[in-house]
């Protein structure tokens, strides 16, 4: 059994090749890590994030997202070892269905809600600042037309993330095409301090 699956028997890329066997040889050589044995990539794609700054998206079967959440923290750590230094993020395989339309209504079946842009959308950013929490959103429209988006990311993991936010935000726009802006909620003092 192979370790990458790709859709449609399209032949892997040398980078692909390079992770795939990174993620092989942490399989073998990783007493904690012998969990993978049994998980696959689906595909790999490097993405830049700034001058010079690369981060690496690793796209996995949706079925097997819950099995990578138990050893990600190690796993992303071994990883960005192996590949120098470059940012890894693991995110879900999913599907988008488009809207039927009304000459193919009748063929359609009823287009499920986590198959739609902004279900699939949500759950990307989801599984890319995966361990923390997004604990608030804010759309802001600017007088140009555009938005931003604003993503507040709880506290309680800001050691493990805050170097990753700029790398959030370039993976984000360049999966969804959507401008997102991430954030750390503030620390709120109580009453009792003043």
């Amino acid at each position: 059994m192979t370790k990458l699956i790709k859709n449609n028997g399209k032949p892997a890329t040398e980078f692909e090749n390079t992770v795939v066997q990174s993620l092989v040889d942490l399989e073998t050589n990783n007493q904690e890590l012998k969990d993978l044995k049994d998980l696959n990539v689906c595909s790999v794609k490097e993405i830049e994030v700034a001058e010079g700054k690369k981060a690496v998206v690793i796209f996995v079967p949706f079925r097997q997202l819950k099995a990578y959440n138990k050893i990600q923290q190690k796993l992303i750590w071994e990883v960005e070892k192996k590949l120098g230094g470059k940012q890894v993020m693991f995110i879900a395989q999913r599907r988008i269905i488009r809207k039927p339309t009304t000459q193919n209504k009748i063929k359609m079946q009823k287009r499920p809600i986590s198959r739609t842009i902004k279900a699939v959308h949500d759950a990307i950013l989801d599984d890319l600042v995966f361990p923390n929490n997004i604990v608030g959103r804010r759309l802001r429209y600017r007088l140009d037309g555009s938005k931003l988006h604003k993503v507040y990311l709880d506290r309680k993991e800001m050691t493990l993330t805050e170097h990753k936010l700029d790398s959030f935000s370039a993976v984000y726009h360049k999966l969804t095409g959507k401008e997102v802006v991430f954030e750390f909620t503030q620390q709120t003092t109580s009453s009792a301090d003043n």
